[in-house]
């Protein structure tokens, strides 16, 4: 009960400081106070204001926000938000433009499950929809999901992806973001021995720890020097009373979000204050940068304790991607199967979370796969949010993502003829045996 117990306590400092900024703003806008003009007290309300805003969206889930978009066609479509496949950890989803002829492309966005929403990639996902019929995995928060429904691992993770790629069909183009990465690319390896036919056309990585030793940083140092057992009586609890998956053992969001400011603690308190200083000047408004940004960045979801701490141990201490030895339901997945889906990586120059060489390092493991349908590419400049979300993204690794799509779509499985096979759009990746050159890392 003594984790049950810091669970509800952490959730309780969190509606002090919201009921205390609600407070404060409440206070100090109050009507008569204007016939002294006193500083302290527009501070005293724009500090409520950005107070109260900023612990209450800590526990809400976002909106996906995308209601219509423009098609070819010059008109406005509404979107639906449909489910394909529902589970009791997560759902499949399709972003279901009304009134648009069905596109060619079909592209599923594996979500990472890294203590921020599926919402997280809302402007990756509008960036494609106009030019694909996009999916996406939408992960559930653990502490609404009842005990009764057992447990969550790495492995369950890797077989959901396995069912969701089966229910959409060969004809899919995954492109998997920062965490799920490498158990992307063993649900695919996974596919390509058990279901060659329910393989993907094409595979693309995004910033994500293939191999976390490749280049070390301050996520696989942490990784490195700490134990499990530290990690589990320090990182996990108990679900309080207030949530259905009361009593089952997780990391909360609020811890990991903890994490998420102290590692740019100085960066995210001067944009704290700047907004404050907007608010008191009227200069801020409901969807100003800062706000469309925290709104998202706060919102955190706990994951299950099983899911948290098998990711550490086997993605990032033993390295059973890196080394080929991942187990998943008691079949050892050998990545060198994969021979017929063209695997793209995508790694930022600035990426401080996961560093250039991480993600590339799929290329090495894909013994069986022939060069032309290898192909890599480091944005310069751009940090990790930047390679999936950011100006980066939009502008440059996007066209050539579509393009490595277009470049590789069709053909069966199980005999897709050389004549085919189109070369992949940009620098094939060279070097596929041993440790991974950063070199073969840029775009052509």
């Amino acid at each position: 009960m003594r984790y049950m117990a810091t669970y509800d306590l952490m959730e309780s400092i969190r509606n002090t400081n919201q009921w205390l900024g609600a407070t404060a703003n409440s206070m100090a806008s109050y009507p008569a106070f204007s016939l002294v003009p006193n500083p302290m007290l527009h501070w005293m309300a724009a500090w409520g204001q950005v107070t109260e805003r900023s612990f209450e969206r800590m526990v809400t889930k976002p909106d996906w926000g995308i209601h219509s978009m423009t098609c070819k066609d010059g008109k406005d479509h509404l979107v639906s938000i449909t489910p394909v496949v529902e589970r009791a950890f997560g759902d499949l989803i399709h972003f279901d433009v009304q009134g648009r002829e069905e596109q060619e492309r079909k592209i599923l966005l594996v979500a990472p499950m890294s203590g921020h929403y599926a919402t997280l990639l809302r402007s990756t996902v509008v960036s494609l929809l106009p030019d694909a019929e996009v999916y996406i995995t939408d992960w559930h928060n653990a502490r609404d999901i009842p005990v009764s429904e057992g447990k969550f691992d790495i492995e369950d993770y890797t077989l959901y992806l396995v069912d969701f790629m089966k229910e959409l069909g060969p004809d899919i183009n995954v492109i998997a973001v920062c965490q799920p990465a490498p158990l992307t690319l063993a649900a695919t390896a996974y596919l390509a021995e058990i279901d060659p036919e329910a393989q993907p056309n094409t595979l693309t990585l995004i910033g994500g720890p293939i191999d976390p030793d490749a280049t070390p940083t301050e996520v696989t140092d942490f990784g490195h020097s700490v134990t499990m057992g530290q990690l589990e009586e320090l990182m996990i609890q108990r679900v309080g009373l207030k949530y259905k998956g009361i009593g089952r053992r997780v990391y909360p969001g609020l811890l990991q979000l903890t994490s998420f400011m102290s590692m740019n603690a100085e960066r995210h308190s001067q944009a704290f204050n700047d907004q404050i200083f907007r608010v008191m000047r009227g200069e801020a408004s409901e969807n100003d940068h800062h706000n469309r940004f925290y709104d998202e960045y706060l919102a955190v979801m706990d994951m299950t304790a099983e899911f948290y701490l098998s990711t550490v141990e086997r993605i990032f201490k033993a390295g059973e991607i890196a080394k080929n030895e991942f187990i998943v339901a008691g079949h050892k997945v050998d990545i060198g199967k994969i021979t017929n889906v063209a695997v793209k990586t995508v790694e930022g120059e600035k990426d401080d979370i996961s560093a250039p060489g991480q993600c590339v390092a799929a290329l090495n493991l894909c013994t069986g796969l022939p060069d032309e349908m290898k192909a890599s590419h480091l944005e310069p400049g751009a940090g990790h949010y930047g390679i999936f979300a950011g100006s980066s993204w939009r502008n440059n690794i996007r066209p050539l993502v579509l393009d490595f799509i277009d470049a590789n779509a069709g053909g069966s499985k199980t005999a897709r003829p050389a004549s085919k096979r189109k070369k992949a759009a940009d620098k094939p990746a060279d070097k596929p045996a041993g440790k991974p050159d950063l070199k073969v890392a840029s775009s052509s």
